[in-house]
């Protein structure tokens, strides 16, 4: 969430970023809206002080009256005194009705942009900033759907049969392979980059989700639990951002601690709504899959140099696979709600071309406004005022996605696939998976 405040101060400045972002009429209508609303409510805050001012220096006054024998003027300033209260009861229900309108006008606003953001309208605009291995000079090869279901090891028609659409089945080696890929991205992470482990909820109530962004704006995009979770509106977890992130909500953390690094492996629920084309069939777009998170919290002065950080731990994982890749800055009209600056990673598939695996953001204190994750620095020795922290994320990688590359890339002329020399450890010794002809 973006400081009211400063959306007051300078409102010009907020519809630039806005409109920068391609943000339609509507949401340039609610920057005024806020600004209304917040010199709205300075007005009254202004006036509630006076109110209380004045009945603290009456309240002196109607004592000494009493002492005095003026009783006659003190009942008179009593009633002023009484007057001042009734003003200030009602100014106390407009300020609550005005703030709540306010805090909801400000959760649907979209993060300002960093400055370094390139402009554009879409994915079409996105500046490429490097590439790692080698990359054909075009997508004709055979999809993950086909070698999968050779390998008899993904079987989405059966899946169908337990949970409708986009839900898929993976069989015997697939199975592992997947199970592989997660404990190699934990390892990875844990050991060689310094990330703490964490396993946290897949369920979680509706506040979480308004602390990273996903609410109040993207509802739809989630799987909503029809009965309350200990008593608020809970969700199935679209990603392990926001339990993580959430950690620390509502808490005034030692800034010496800084930075905090997790990394958290869980499955993940999105509705996919609307989703449609190339997309419905496989394992590229659906509605349960699994994921290695990566999650900082940090501060201000160093946000900018850990999201640079956060994008190589990330890198070296695809790099570790041996899987091309390139690394995308995302413009203006592209890059997500919450996020002031993304770096998209994303992964060369032989049948479709490079495909987005890991969204590597940096929010500033977007989220942290949301959730009151605050720091305390230390200057000279001495402790200062709380500060919003400042917090990044990205995929660690979509463990699903890494599968569909594998599969792809290392497809061999036989049929077979080759597995990895990184993952082979963690498959007991297989180096090649075999086409099978069982149910």
């Amino acid at each position: 969430m973006i400081d009211p405040n400063r959306i007051a101060e300078d409102p010009d400045l907020v519809k630039a970023h806005l409109r920068r972002r391609q943000a339609d009429d509507a949401v340039l209508a609610d920057i005024d809206r806020i600004v209304e609303a917040t010199h709205k409510r300075r007005g009254l805050v202004a006036e509630r002080d006076d109110l209380r001012a004045r009945r603290n220096a009456l309240s002196k006054e109607i004592g000494q009256l009493f002492k005095t024998g003026k009783g006659d003027e003190a009942e008179a300033k009593k009633a002023e005194v009484q007057a001042g209260n009734d003003r200030i009861a009602a100014i106390e229900a407009q300020l609550g009705t005005i703030e709540a309108e306010r805090e909801t006008l400000c959760l649907g606003i979209p993060n300002l942009l960093d400055d370094a953001v390139p402009d554009g309208k879409g994915e079409e605009d996105n500046v490429e900033v490097r590439r790692w291995g080698t990359v054909p000079d075009q997508a004709d090869g055979e999809s993950h759907v086909e070698i999968g279901t050779r390998l008899g090891i993904l079987d989405l028609e059966r899946a169908a049969k337990l949970s409708g659409a986009r839900f898929w089945v993976l069989k015997g080696p697939g199975a592992k392979l997947e199970r592989a890929l997660v404990n190699f991205f934990l390892d990875l992470h844990t050991e060689k980059h310094g990330y703490t482990e964490l396993m946290v909820p897949y369920l979680v109530q509706d506040q979480a989700l308004v602390g990273t962004g996903q609410l109040p704006k993207f509802g739809a995009e989630m799987f909503k639990l029809a009965e309350p979770l200990n008593g608020s509106e809970g969700y199935l977890i679209p990603t392990a951002e926001v339990p993580v992130t959430n950690l620390h909500r509502e808490e005034i953390v030692a800034g010496e601690s800084l930075p905090y690094k997790y990394t958290a492996f869980t499955p993940c629920f999105r509705s996919e709504a609307g989703s449609a084309g190339r997309d419905v069939r496989g394992l590229i777009r659906v509605h349960q899959f699994h994921k290695v998170e990566l999650v900082w919290v940090t501060t201000p002065e160093r946000a900018a140099e850990d999201h640079q950080t956060l994008v190589s731990d990330a890198e070296s994982g695809l790099q570790a696979l041996e899987l091309p890749y390139r690394v995308m800055d995302l413009c203006a009209g592209d890059i997500s709600f919450g996020a002031a600056r993304c770096f998209d990673l994303e992964v060369w598939l032989p049948s479709q071309g490079f495909r987005e695996i890991s969204s590597c953001s940096h929010f500033g204190d977007f989220q942290a406004r949301r959730m009151s994750l605050r720091y305390r620095p230390v200057t000279d020795g001495k402790k200062a005022k709380p500060k919003f922290a400042h917090t990044l994320n990205g995929s660690g990688l979509a463990v699903g996605r890494t599968l569909v590359a594998i599969l792809e890339n290392y497809v061999q002329a036989d049929g077979s696939l080759r597995i990895p020399k990184v993952l082979v450890p963690y498959l007991g010794g297989l180096e090649v998976i075999e086409p099978t002809s069982g149910s």
